[in-house]
């Protein structure tokens, strides 16, 4: 299916999380969620604080129960990214959260129960002028989908957020935004695209659940919802690791990036190496990518391990360094700056982005 056979996201309408806006030809942003306990607001804070640094803009923290809603509010009240509550089962928790400060919900109605108590929360949310996420995963489906065997997954999902979706609007509530889960890959598309087809107004929510660690989470979230995202699918995402939650971040901003969409850091190109190469390039590469994860400047920067491709990527990047026997050359849009030893390459390399671009890493 090409980018042309589904609505293009600017046709959802846009949804207002504090002052982060979703939807309507707005940028993707960026969300985690905090895996600290919400009783502990200090903690809670600090891991925000984190993960606002590492380029989040809304937070999604748990309310498992009443005990944690005294941490809640004092979470809102202090934290620097607008803070969803998360709520399953206990529709009551999501009406004291909205009455407490939240920015927004993520509610499964599926799980809440009745539609009267659906309704309670609808009308919670409309009196605190906040959205709801309605948030469909594979492995609570509504229970009049669940056990039938003439559909499909992707069918089962579609079929059950749409019947919510239209439930919320029957209700005159329309300030929603949508997500529709699953581990699998191949589910995870073929359920987005029917939702991109048949709602086409309502914002989208897109990643991969119980995508699994670092590695394979990175994998599976990065081909699912890049595959998505180029084809116009998706106004905010939330990129499932089994890991720190900046990492989250981190891989959302790099697949962003990839993409062409929004940048927040620089774009690192680095060769693969191989037996030409002359200095320890692997090392190099690593500790340029680590230091740049400090740098907020949209640039481009090449560490280029030999001469076949290295002066020409170099010469393409903001920045570059093309590596010989012992030593590399600096380039700035492909113009030579110096030659420098090996062992003073990141260190000079770093020096010219802080002359350039203000920032020290």
């Amino acid at each position: 299916m090409s980018s042309h056979d589904v609505p293009a996201r600017s046709l959802t309408h846009q949804v207002h999380v504090g002052e982060v806006v979703i939807g309507g030809g707005s940028p993707v942003s960026v969300q985690s969620m905090c895996t600290t306990k919400t009783d502990d607001p200090e903690s809670t804070l600090a891991q925000i604080r984190d993960l606002a640094d590492a380029g989040c803009e809304i937070v999604r923290v748990a309310i498992p129960g009443p005990k944690v809603l005294d941490g809640f509010s004092q979470i809102c009240q202090g934290s620097v990214l607008p803070v969803v509550a998360d709520i399953h089962f206990d529709y009551k928790l999501a009406i004291e959260a909205a009455r407490r400060g939240a920015a927004g919900l993520r509610i499964n109605p599926g799980n809440i129960g009745s539609f009267e108590r659906v309704d309670a929360v609808i009308d919670a949310a409309g009196e605190a002028g906040i959205p709801i996420r309605i948030g469909v995963n594979a492995g609570s489906l509504d229970r009049k989908f669940d056990e039938r065997d003439d559909m499909t997954l992707p069918e089962k999902l579609v079929a059950s957020a749409s019947g919510y979706v239209e439930h919320f609007e029957s209700r005159g509530f329309a300030d929603v935004v949508l997500s529709a889960k699953a581990h699998s890959v191949p589910t995870t598309l073929a359920t987005y695209r029917a939702l991109s087809r048949e709602l086409p107004h309502v914002p989208l929510h897109v990643g991969v659940t119980e995508a699994g660690t670092l590695r394979q989470g990175t994998v599976k979230n990065c081909a699912g919802v890049g595959i998505l995202l180029e084809q116009g699918i998706g106004d905010t995402i939330r990129l499932s690791l089994t890991a720190d939650p900046v990492e989250e971040c981190h891989v959302a901003w790099d697949l962003l990036s990839s993409l062409g969409m929004r940048r927040l850091h620089p774009e690192l190109v680095s060769c693969p190496t191989c037996g030409r190469c002359q200095v320890n390039l692997i090392g190099i590469a690593e500790e340029v990518s680590t230091r740049l994860q400090k740098v907020k400047a949209p640039i481009s920067v090449a560490v280029m391990g030999c001469v076949v491709n290295g002066p020409g990527e170099s010469r393409d990047a903001d920045l570059g360094i093309a590596c010989g026997k012992g030593q590399g050359v600096l380039f700035e849009n492909g113009k030579m700056i110096r030659k420098v030893p090996e062992d003073k390459i990141v260190d000079e390399l770093f020096s010219e982005i802080e002359d350039r671009f203000g920032t020290e890493a």
